[in-house]
């Protein structure tokens, strides 16, 4: 018929049986990225779980780097791991009885330390700088100089004005020092709010080696990753699907007038 006009359709592929979305290789690698995701991501905090500890900080003696109430996460560590700069957890009762403390080491066994010459903390005759107290005066008032016995360790906090450090126990019989042995951690980061971790202390390199930093940024590596993959290899066959559900719709196109 002259004016008669019809459309035509794609043929199906025959069979009631569907292959999965985006093939068996996709499905395998998707499978593989799920598998490795999770392995990376509980792995991660797995090991985040046994190398650190959180802390609640819940004093300002730690201002500005640690404010009252935050939370940090501290490295699990021996007292002999310890050097100067480091912010540490330690214990000892005749500071605070069954608390925690958090000080920064300013001093280690053999050192002399004083303060202060042209407002700066002085180790063994050298003026540190100590850029983590933004301006702040090193102490607000002197104290004599202590030499530190083999062993142990002088902390002040970062709040100078009133911490409760080590400058408040000089007439103890420790003359205000430490037990390296007292100490359980180092801290790395502040995690709440997200300070980040902790400046590292250059002032004190001009006396030794500084401890270096914990795996954290290595763990939440680990954790990111995982996530990413775990999230990509779960999403590839809802995609895949929906990508090739788009190019085998039913096309319709008209049929020439007979």
């Amino acid at each position: 018929m002259g004016g008669e006009s019809t459309t035509r359709t794609a043929p199906r592929s025959g069979g009631t049986g569907r292959a999965p979305a985006g093939g068996r290789t996709g499905q395998r690698l998707s499978g593989l990225a799920v598998a490795l995701g999770l392995v990376l991501f509980l792995g991660g905090f797995a090991w985040a779980a046994v190398v650190y500890r959180p802390y609640t900080v819940p004093t300002s003696s730690m201002t500005p780097t640690i404010g009252m109430g935050d939370r940090v996460l501290a490295q699990r560590v021996d007292g002999d791991e310890v050097r100067r700069g480091d912010v540490v957890v330690f214990h000892d009762k005749t500071w605070v009885a069954n608390a925690p403390v958090v000080k920064r080491v300013v001093a280690v066994g053999g050192d002399e330390v004083a303060c202060c010459t042209d407002g700066k903390l002085t180790v063994n005759g050298k003026q540190i700088d100590e850029p983590y107290l933004k301006g702040g005066p090193a102490e607000i008032t002197n104290f004599p100089t202590v030499k530190v016995p083999e062993g142990r360790l002088f902390l002040l906090g970062d709040e100078r004005q009133g911490s409760l450090d080590s400058t408040a126990h000089l007439t103890d019989a420790a003359r205000g020092t430490v037990s390296r042995a007292d100490v359980t951690a180092r801290v790395d980061s502040v995690i709440w709010p997200a300070k980040g971790m902790l400046e590292r202390p250059t002032g004190f390199e001009t006396l030794g080696a500084l401890s270096r930093p914990g795996p954290l940024r290595t763990i939440v590596a680990l954790i990111i990753a995982g996530a990413v993959l775990v999230l990509a290899g779960g999403a590839y066959g809802p995609i895949a699907k929906l990508l090739g559900g788009s190019r085998g719709r039913t096309r319709t196109e008209p049929a020439r007038a007979r």
